[in-house]
């Protein structure tokens, strides 16, 4: 009784936490603006811009169509997006550190914040982890009794 998830509903989660993830941005950069003026919105919006690219490419790469038939493609295809997406977060993160004047705080939250989205998601779409069934339960429960 595993988790079972296809191809396209993958990628439609996928691709649906990526928007939430520029929304979440969106929403740090304004607070960042309010507390702190243009520059630290900037930043927020360059980290979390970083994430919502990064989760981009994962998205496309990861879970492309006509990977599906195959396990060990689809294996692969997600091994490639993960891999393509660690290495768009760090050229990403050299050239802005390397060009912009940015605050680093503030970068770091829009970044940082992106994660959320993905736990939230995490946590919607997958059953709970560690917690026993209902049938583990009565039996269990049956079983203390003797």
């Amino acid at each position: 009784m595993g988790l079972s998830l296809d191809q396209a509903d993958a990628r439609r989660l996928a691709m649906a936490v990526t928007f939430w993830q520029a929304a979440v941005t969106f929403t740090v950069a304004l607070a960042a603006w309010g507390l702190s003026g243009s520059g630290a919105a900037r930043s927020a919006l360059l980290g979390g811009g970083i994430s919502v690219a990064a989760s981009l490419v994962m998205a496309l790469l990861g879970f492309r169509r006509r990977s599906d038939a195959d396990a060990y493609r689809a294996l692969r295809g997600f091994f490639a997006g993960e891999a393509a997406k660690i290495a768009t977060v760090i050229v990403l993160f050299t050239m802005v550190l390397r060009t912009l004047k940015v605050s680093p705080l503030a970068m770091f939250a829009g970044y940082l914040s992106t994660f959320i989205v993905h736990w939230v998601a995490l946590a919607n779409a997958l059953p709970t982890l560690g917690a026993p069934r209902a049938r583990e339960v009565m039996i269990s429960g049956a079983g203390a009794r003797e």
